[in-house]
């Protein structure tokens, strides 16, 4: 395994890295409430860092959205690059690709995801989608939503005729709503899925676990960046916080998890990329981010004594995110089981 970025990959992630630290400021997150930051989703299209994401591969992704999390940036990135870019370019018909790719790079498409799959949400007699989907992350920023149906298949709904959208908040600022399905026209992605690889749910529902555990540890490494910052300014008796046995180990034990979680959401997009088989890497990354991510985000919460527990303040965003993704796709028990029951069948 060789995580070290290609050059085209250091190259986006610094751009990256230097559009967020720009416009993802506090004062700009604070003014945007719960919704998404328009201009700050205009910067990255224009700068190519949502078409780029089909050449730069899933493990390029992961490293661009590890410093969305550093600022925990209110865009749709995460979700458009994983259910609308990567999905559309691995399972979608060659007609779908040259109709949707294009708009979905210059941000003019952006999709939503409805999973892991929707019990509620089912074909109808006439060929469309009927049900609901309770809880859709960035769903009323979105122009199409990727379902994934009781049955795990696959549909691209293109949001207005046959549904509905009810405004839903979440833990995190996420844009998120309630989708309701009347015999709403839908096409399902692709065609058959390939027989030598996983079927097109659960290589999505995969990539999506291991983006969105790189984005966990971008939320977590800002975390404990604002923490160290603050632990070595913060004086008491006379003394920096961090010159503390009990901060140090603290921030120590929030270090070693943050890596962990980041390394294995490396080693699930490498394989990816690979070609090789990644799903169960996939599923120990979610729990990774799910498990470790809540100690990180805890961790800074607690070092920053009573300003954590201020909402106003920028590290609580980084808890309420922490929080949100340490459940979403599944919590670290329930990926824990569906791992321990792929390892036990074989598959």
């Amino acid at each position: 395994m060789d995580f070290t970025p290609t050059e085209a990959q250091a190259e986006a992630r610094d751009l990256a890295a230097r559009i967020f630290a720009d416009l993802a400021t506090h004062e700009r997150l604070r003014a945007a409430g719960t919704g998404s930051d328009p201009e700050l989703w205009k910067a990255l299209t224009a700068a190519g860092l949502v078409s780029a994401v089909e050449e730069l591969g899933l493990l390029g992704l992961v490293l661009l959205l590890e410093e969305q999390g550093r600022t925990t940036a209110q865009v749709p990135y995460a979700a458009s690059c994983v259910y609308g870019q990567l999905a559309i370019a691995a399972h979608g018909t060659t007609e779908q690709r040259q109709r949707l790719l294009p708009g979905i790079g210059d941000g003019s498409v952006v999709v939503a995801g409805a999973f892991p799959a929707q019990q509620g949400v089912r074909p109808s007699a006439r060929g469309g989608l009927t049900g609901t989907a309770p809880v859709v992350p960035w769903l009323r920023d979105a122009t199409h939503v990727l379902v994934a149906d009781a049955g795990r298949r696959l549909w691209l709904v293109p949001l207005g005729e046959g549904t509905g959208i009810e405004e839903a908040e979440l833990t995190a600022p996420w844009s998120a709503g309630r989708l309701t399905f009347h015999d709403a026209p839908a096409e399902p992605l692709g065609t058959d899925p390939d027989p030598g690889g996983p079927g097109p749910y659960a290589d999505v529902l995969a990539t999506a676990r291991t983006a969105f555990a790189g984005l966990q540890a971008g939320v977590c490494a800002g975390s404990l960046a604002r923490a160290v910052a603050h632990t070595n300014t913060r004086e008491q008796f006379g003394r920096p916080l961090a010159t503390r046995q009990a901060v140090q180990l603290r921030a120590a034990d929030a270090h070693m998890d943050t890596e962990a979680i980041r390394v294995t959401a490396y080693e699930a997009a490498w394989r990816r990329d690979a070609g090789l088989p990644y799903v169960t890497h996939a599923l120990t990354a979610a729990w990774w981010a799910s498990e470790a991510g809540q100690r990180v985000v805890h961790t800074g919460q607690h070092l920053h004594g009573g300003a954590g527990a201020d909402v106003d303040h920028p590290v609580h965003r980084h808890f309420l995110w922490g929080r949100q993704l340490d459940a979403y796709l599944g919590s670290g028990s329930e990926v824990l089981q569906e791992l321990g029951e792929l390892i036990a069948s074989g598959d």
